[in-house]
């Protein structure tokens, strides 16, 4: 298990790769960001973009998967406080595989036994472009008294 004290600015965890179908983008896009440039291949082939994309929120929803895959599912996570500036720096395409970093910014221990940890998370595409980046604010578990170490990967 992660605790707070594990973390220190500057350590980076890998966070593995997922690769994007155009059936997802289609299903997310119908569900939740109808607009054309994700649910209409025939109307997106015409947009600037030249072809089908993924919608930001879709692409947000697969580092949050990243993320609780690789790291917060084995961390004393207690919940998120704050989410942004998040940035789409390029366009998520059909076939892409995306792979995942989080890096610390900052921990703040907090008197009431948690603390506070800023991070910046990254997806990047195949070829090496950033297509998304994050910041964010979680609050974690400080180490139970008499808890052994642990350590960040």
């Amino acid at each position: 298990m992660l605790f707070a004290e594990d973390l220190r600015p500057g350590t980076v965890f890998e966070l593995g790769s997922t690769k994007v179908s155009k059936e997802e983008i289609l299903d997310f896009g119908r569900r939740f960001d109808p607009l054309p440039l994700h649910t209409d291949e025939g109307a997106a082939a015409t947009s600037r973009f030249g072809g089908l994309i993924a919608s930001g929120f879709h692409t947000a929803a697969l580092l949050q998967r990243l993320l609780v895959d690789a790291v917060f599912s084995r961390a004393a996570l207690i919940a998120g406080r704050e989410l942004g500036p998040l940035r789409m720096r390029a366009p998520v395409r059909p076939g892409d595989v995306l792979h995942g970093r989080m890096e610390i910014v900052e921990v703040r221990p907090r008197d009431d036994g948690t603390a506070v940890v800023r991070s910046r998370g990254t997806l990047t595409n195949g070829s090496g472009t950033v297509v998304m980046e994050v910041q964010g604010e979680t609050l974690w578990e400080h180490r139970p008294a008499g808890g052994s170490e642990g350590g960040a990967a």
